[in-house]
């Protein structure tokens, strides 16, 4: 691992300082689960790290009567443990709870998740050609093994999957991303914070290298309380996603009347399956509703040599959560 500097900043103004001085590549170090990793590997080398995890703003959970608020700066467990998030949004919940190892979920905070880089193979193996490691080199993922690759929203540069959880529980609950930098605060609804690889893959957000996120909010609707979110791995236990979906949902006399449902694991960016959603709407909910839903939110996969068999997956992964989140609709 190369040398590098080392800031740890003692208020947020002073971060944002740091980071509108820093030199070109310089990271922010908050939970360091994902940059220690990177760096060890190769994949990251920075001139110098930001240290924000000490930083008492970013931290705390708060609740109000429209919104969910969470500080960048919170510790993933807190948030799987917190009662309200449970009761209010298990979807929520369960997307923390089933992201890590309970290690991981006691370091790793909610701002860094967001903004995890892929798990993809290629990317962190330096050996490999990896336009999002390197542009312009290449994608050895084109023509290898593209197992947990991305089936929507990659490009003929990249198919890397983004890897997170949380991210998709609170895409389908239209959650708020606010921002500081230089220039003030500004807020972003987290759709709008990750993009598509297209001829770029190196660019993966939208944030300015000088800005830090410092909180989340999550607008409160009955529809988080019949909520799941559901992932499917190759083994139970800290693995990442082959499929998942986040799915709330809330029923009137059995009739769904309001629908939320966001796909994990199987693209390059948190997923929002709209025309999915909007299928269920005024039905009543059956198998073959539930299943017709997850054949709309995959009805644009385009898999690629290995992967195919998870189209069929993220099929019955979206049935099965509307079928948990329909029995916890009608609690």
């Amino acid at each position: 691992m190369k040398p590098f500097a080392y800031a740890a900043p003692d208020s947020v103004p002073a971060a944002i300082d740091a980071l509108r001085d820093a030199r070109p590549g310089t990271k922010i170090l908050a939970g360091g689960t994902t940059l220690y990793d990177l760096m060890k590997l190769g994949v990251e080398a920075p001139p110098a790290v930001i240290d924000v995890h000490r930083l008492p703003e970013l931290t705390g959970i708060s609740v109000t009567d429209s919104e969910l608020i969470f500080g960048a700066g919170v510790r993933m467990a807190d948030v799987s443990d917190h009662p309200v998030v449970s009761a209010r949004y298990p979807a929520l919940a369960e997307s923390i709870w089933r992201a890590a190892s309970q290690q991981l979920r006691n370091m790793a905070t909610l701002g860094g998740n967001l903004l995890q880089r892929t798990r993809c193979s290629y990317f962190r193996g330096t050996d490999f050609a990896c336009n999002k490691r390197k542009p312009g080199s290449g994608c050895d993922a084109t023509q290898g093994h593209d197992r947990h690759n991305a089936l929507l929203g990659a490009s003929s540069s990249c198919s890397a999957t983004y890897a997170g959880d949380f991210a998709i529980a609170l895409l389908a609950f239209d959650a708020v991303v606010d921002v500081l930098g230089p220039l003030g605060e500004r807020s972003l609804a987290l759709a709008d914070l990750h993009v598509e690889p297209g001829e770029n893959p190196s660019r993966e957000h939208v944030l300015a290298h000088d800005e830090l996120i410092v909180r989340i909010r999550v607008p409160l609707t009955a529809a988080g309380r019949g909520s799941t979110y559901l992932k499917i791995r190759d083994r139970e236990s800290y693995a990442f996603a082959l499929a998942s979906a986040a799915v709330g949902l809330v029923l009137d006399d059995g009739v769904v009347t309001e629908s939320r449902i966001a796909l994990g694991g199987v693209a390059t960016r948190p997923w929002r399956a709209v025309e999915a959603e909007q299928s269920l709407l005024g039905r009543a909910l059956s198998e073959d509703v539930a299943r017709q839903a997850g054949e709309i939110a995959f009805a644009a996969a385009r898999p690629g040599h290995t992967n195919a068999f998870r189209v069929e997956l993220g099929i019955r992964t979206v049935a099965e959560a509307v079928r948990i989140a329909g029995e916890r609709a009608v609690r």
